[in-house]
């Protein structure tokens, strides 16, 4: 099969799109066998204004959670709710961090016009007899600007690919309270994942748009003896070297509209833990003021494009007449 693209569901339904209040959108489906790699939403929506001044669509995902026949593959929360953003989303710097994409056509001439693709990687093998069933619930927070009644669709489109290598699980979020002191963060990860699991980053989400980290850092126990600043996170991460970019709102000062780069997300700090062996992770946190932090692990397990075994019935049921004769029962 090599690579297929399938779309999955359409939906016009104008109490599924994002509005100028919050909602929820839960929707299910169900999807052919094979590999699938990516999960993508496409949407294409109109609203009386700019959704988000400076920021894309992305930026008014509060929560999204994937079910895959029954597992919690993906599961995000956002540390703050804002649709004044004036930088890139809490989610999107997530999936640009770990091999997804979060792209949004920036057109100046309509800003209110938000055309963008959320790709999430899953890498998740699907069986190949019966029904394959995804749930997401995708929580919205309320837009800037009053949805275009009947002006939207959102798109779920599969992306399958016989050669994916990893699956990928966003674990729930620990959450912590912070006081303007230094602590130790135990973030929890689940243990019954498949062998050959690893821990390969950590997503740590500040409860607004501030960083807000003292001058020890962050300490990984299992990375180093030392705390680090969250600036050289940055440069560790990638980020540093304009590693953020993002739809400024579809108002992008030049000529032309572009994306725009930063050298970091304040409130959201990526860490790559070079595959830690699977289990909770110890941190020492060096907090510089009194907050709530969230932190997500992100495991990668080696999946080499196999199916999985089908379903079977494990209890032997042992038929014998000659026993059933002599006890006079046919059970």
């Amino acid at each position: 099969m090599a690579v297929l693209w399938n779309k999955a569901y359409e939906t016009s339904t104008d109490g599924d799109m994002p509005t100028s209040t919050a909602n929820n959108w839960s929707q299910g489906f169900t999807v052919r066998s094979g590999t699938l790699e990516f999960l993508t939403l496409r949407y294409d929506i109109t609203f009386a204004n700019s959704p988000v001044v400076a920021s894309d669509i992305s930026a008014l995902i509060d929560s999204l959670r994937i079910i895959i026949n029954g597992e919690v593959a993906h599961d995000f929360t956002a540390g703050y709710s804002n649709n004044d953003l004036t930088v890139a989303s809490q989610y999107g710097y997530l999936l640009n961090k770990i091999g997804g994409r979060v792209v949004e056509q920036a057109v100046l001439a309509t800003p209110q016009t938000r055309t963008g693709f959320i790709n999430i990687p899953l890498g998740r093998v699907l069986n190949s007899t019966g029904q394959n069933r995804i749930e997401c619930i995708v929580g919205w927070s309320a837009a800037a600007a009053a949805l275009s009644a009947g002006n939207g669709t959102l798109e779920w489109w599969c992306r399958y690919n016989d050669a994916a290598e990893t699956m990928t699980t966003v674990v729930p979020a620990t959450s912590f309270t912070h006081s303007a002191s230094i602590e130790q963060v135990i973030v929890r990860c689940p243990t019954n994942l498949p062998a050959g699991s690893v821990v390969s980053g950590l997503l740590i989400l500040n409860d607004s748009q501030e960083a807000q980290f003292g001058a020890q850092g962050i300490r990984i126990n299992a990375l180093s003896d030392y705390g680090i600043t969250d600036e050289q996170w940055a440069m560790i991460n990638g980020d540093l070297m304009n590693g953020v970019m993002w739809n400024n709102g579809s108002a992008s000062p030049t000529t032309l509209a572009q994306l725009d780069y930063a050298q970091g997300l304040a409130g959201a700090l990526f860490i790559p833990t070079f595959n830690l062996s699977l289990g909770d992770i110890a941190t020492i946190i060096d907090s510089g003021a009194a907050t709530t932090r969230k932190y997500l692990p992100i495991i990668t397990t080696p999946i080499g494009g196999r199916l999985k075994q089908e379903q079977v019935q494990t209890a032997r049921l042992q038929g014998n007449t000659s026993k059933a004769i002599l006890s006079n029962d046919l059970q």
